[in-house]
């Protein structure tokens, strides 16, 4: 650590929710000031040479994973830790900081935060931790009992024999790992407390650290502070009976100004260092720990998903036609390839347990989707009936799902009826263990045009004012303020620049105000919610990875728990993510189907099997598709796509996946090409005789990001999975990798004969492409959606309409 004499070890950050400004950097390269956009925990901390810094939001450890990342990066210590409230029946809660003294430390306190908001709900709102579960389980850490303690409440109301009483009990329980918190921010008590603090702490031999309570990062931060807490508690700013519990002197200051303010008190300071010192957790990253899926007892994981994915593809082949031009052989090859991969990867539980509840599902007969995402590009996938797409005849690559060269986990996403997904997931719940369970957090944060409301309010000014100001910001998903004040990257030029809302903002005080203070709110943590679909399953309790969040039912026990992680942070620390998600039309097609069957089976009609329907039938192209008759067809019903189905004209299936994939910003400008080369109005030219094969379902034009890969292959020479890497890199565009990437592609292309400018002119040309290249294993699976609504739109519309 740098000579800094004093390390902040009581830090609120956005994650609080209520009363802290601080920003914690979302990627570790913003902790660097000459990198960060806008000035946040670790940058500032950076400035001022701080050698260790803890965070300790209230009752949550939503943004340890990032913190630890970027202090990581930028070489400050981190100390994890949370204040917690604590109570006990009767009792007004109180306060106490816990920092970990190491991994044990911090699995104590994921226990017992997980504890406080599954069993801890309070009737006035929050979660507190009962005295006996915190004195029963603190192993590994450390404690501070300030002003807002129990013993700092009964000090402060001259009970010292109490708070002498209360301070004994916590040194039992904490031994030498009980500190007392001083703190000089000017709040009431505070003095008094540190009086007694000090008396105590004489007579007990227990150290005393200088702290600041720290809830924003500079001076000038404080009115948004108290806006903030404004925002959280209703209360307007000008309220004078609104509570002033912040001072503005609760800013993250320097070493030197905390040297200044405890200069009487020099040990306070020297013992924050002591502690932080004392305080070494290592945040094991980046290591998968899966949840362990039983098999036979003669078998392992490796040898069972071989047996039964060889099983199941066998099958498939028994009841579906081979691809076109594809033999048994090359199927079954295919097949072994990626069991291979898998197996090397260490993936085989990854898919059996993805293979296990989606057969439950249809067991239980609710509606599954046949794919999404990359995942639909697996024939091992399609042998376990997880998909039920073969990837073979649409050209679906496995490599751009699961890259050998590239080691990640493997995502699949799974689209469940809206109606029963839950279903699923309680399934998965009751086999691997309700505390193995959880679906995963998100936050919501202070958007442009919420913030604008919310400081208008809290201002107290005129509703029709704000409003007028809110509806000034361009409607533009994900726009902030300063695009719509001309000053983003995009300019004043731009569709996302306001003239009017520049016009007053630099001419009304008032609006200037506004937008003032909602720039500094915006884009703050405001709120946790539920990940769409998100859910991990754990090898061991989740709260042995990460805490868990959760809302109460009506008796004050948790409900619907969710990790305290985000998507990347659970994945981070070892948790892998499966994604369970609710897509409405498969609900449609299962009520149509059922009642189609319900009318065959009194007529006596074979009944429908929704995926075994023909992918060629003209009636269902013709009078839905090339009509633009789409109404109700699933990914084709917009007025848009519609006038795209009447120029396209597609009469075949491969026609469709390429819709998909084109109408979107980007790509479709290629739309209008594409429809002529496919009536025979423009000629179909390639760049390469041979990437014909890879290009003439679309034309010659490059519409997916199968199709970069495989122009990597056989035109430069990469194996599939280096050709994976290289669309991503193309992705990123950075210039150096970029570079690199060229030399390669022209030597392997040199190869076959092909010389450098065309070379580099089919480089450049998948450079453009791979930018806005779609993934067609998803695109094709939610064209075969798209087809079965069309098909029972046009056979059976009674009941596909009903």
């Amino acid at each position: 650590m740098s000579n800094s004499r004093f390390v902040h070890l009581h830090v609120h950050t956005e994650f609080s929710l209520a009363d802290s400004t601080i920003r914690v950097p979302a990627k570790p390269d913003q902790a660097d000031p000459k990198k960060a956009k806008q000035a946040n925990l670790l940058s500032r901390s950076v400035e001022l040479g701080m050698p260790a810094l803890a965070v300790t939001d209230l009752n949550n450890l939503f943004a340890l994973v990032k913190f630890y990342k970027a202090a990581e990066g930028v070489g400050i210590k981190p100390i994890a830790g949370a204040d917690v409230m604590i109570t006990e029946e009767g009792q007004d809660p109180w306060r106490m900081t816990l920092l970990c003294r190491d991994r044990e430390g911090y699995l104590s306190l994921s226990r017992l935060l997980t504890r406080a908001w599954m069993e801890g709900h309070r009737p006035e709102g929050g979660v507190a931790i009962h005295p006996d579960w915190l004195k029963a389980g603190n192993a590994n850490l450390f404690a501070l009992a300030g002003r807002d303690s129990l013993a700092g409440r009964l000090a402060l109301d001259g009970k010292h024999d109490l708070a002498e009483q209360q301070l004994a009990d916590w040194q039992r329980a904490f031994g030498d790992g009980l500190h007392l918190e001083l703190t000089r921010t000017g709040r009431d008590g505070e003095e008094t407390f540190n009086r007694f603090a000090l008396m105590a702490a004489g007579q007990r031999g227990l150290p005393v650290v200088a702290s600041n309570d720290v809830r924003f990062l500079a001076p000038t931060d404080f009115s948004a502070h108290e806006a903030r807490v404004c925002i959280s508690t209703g209360r307007v700013l000008d309220d004078p009976k609104r509570p002033r519990d912040y001072s503005d002197q609760q800013y993250l200051k320097s070493a030197e100004e905390m040297c200044a303010l405890f200069a009487d008190i020099p040990d306070a300071i020297d013992n924050t260092l002591a502690l932080a010192e004392r305080c070494n957790i290592e945040m094991r990253l980046g290591t998968y720990f899966l949840p362990n899926y039983p098999v036979p007892d003669d078998e392992t994981l490796d040898t069972w998903i071989q047996k039964i994915s060889r099983d199941g593809l066998e099958e498939r082949l028994q009841k579906n036609p081979l691809a076109p031009g594809k033999t048994r052989e090359e199927y079954f090859e295919r097949l072994e390839f990626e069991l291979n991969t898998i197996i090397k990867m260490g993936f085989p539980g990854y898919f059996l347990i993805v293979a296990d509840f989606i057969q439950w599902g249809k067991n239980q007969g609710i509606p599954i989707g046949p794919g999404r995402g990359s995942g639909a590009g697996s024939l091992v996938a399609w042998a376990l009936k997880i998909t039920d797409l073969d990837p073979l005849p649409y050209n679906l690559l496995f490599e751009r799902f699961l890259n050998p060269e590239r080691v990640s986990m493997p995502d699949f996403d799974i689209d469940f009826c809206m109606d029963r997904r839950d279903e699923v997931i309680d399934y998965v719940a009751r086999k691997y263990g309700r505390e193995r369970v959880s679906q995963i957090i998100t936050y919501g944060t202070m958007a442009a045009k919420a913030v604008v409301r919310d400081s208008g309010r809290v201002l107290g000014f005129p509703y029709g004012l704000v409003d007028g100001v809110s509806k000034l910001i361009p409607n533009i998903l994900g726009i902030h303020l300063k695009d719509a004040l001309g000053k983003g990257k995009e300019g004043p030029g731009s569709e996302m620049a306001s003239a009017e809302l520049i016009q007053r903002y630099e001419s009304e005080d008032d609006v200037r105000d506004l937008i003032d203070l909602a720039l500094q709110l915006e884009d703050l943590t405001r709120n946790a919610g539920k990940h769409a679909g998100g859910v991990v399953i754990g090898p061991e309790p989740l709260s042995e990875f990460c805490p868990l969040y959760a809302e109460h039912d009506e008796n004050g026990l948790g409900k619907n728990p969710v990790t305290q992680f985000d998507k990347n942070d659970v994945e981070e620390v070892g948790l892998v993510k499966f994604d369970f998600l609710g897509l409405r039309t498969l609900t449609i097609i299962d009520w149509a189907v059922k009642a189609i069957n319900k009318r065959h089976e009194r007529a006596g009609i074979p009944p429908v099997d929704i995926a075994a329907i023909p992918l060629d039938d003209a009636p269902t192209y013709k009078d839905i598709f090339a009509n633009g008759n789409t109404g109700a067809v699933f990914q084709f019903e917009s007025s848009g796509m519609r006038r795209l189905l009447k120029d396209a004209r597609p009469d075949r299936f491969e026609d469709l996946i390429a819709l998909v994939s084109l109408y979107r910003p980007g790509p479709m400008d290629l739309i209008p090409s594409f429809n002529a080369r496919k009536h025979g109005q423009e000629e179909i030219i390639y760049p390469d005789p041979r990437t014909e094969a890879i290009l003439k379902d679309t034309y010659g034009i490059m519409v997916y990001q199968e199709q970069v890969m495989q122009m990597a292959q056989i035109v430069g020479g990469y194996s599939l999975g280096g050709a994976d890497l290289l669309r991503r890199a193309m992705g990123k565009k950075v210039p150096a990798e970029m570079a690199k990437h060229r030399e390669i592609f022209r030597e392997g292309a040199a190869k076959d004969g092909v010389d450098e400018a065309k070379a580099d002119a089919i480089f450049d040309l998948m450079e453009k492409f791979a930018g806005y290249g779609f993934n067609k294993s998803h695109a094709a699976a939610y064209a075969l959606v798209s087809y079965q609504t069309a098909w029972l739109k046009r056979h059976y519309p009674a009941e596909f309409m009903a």
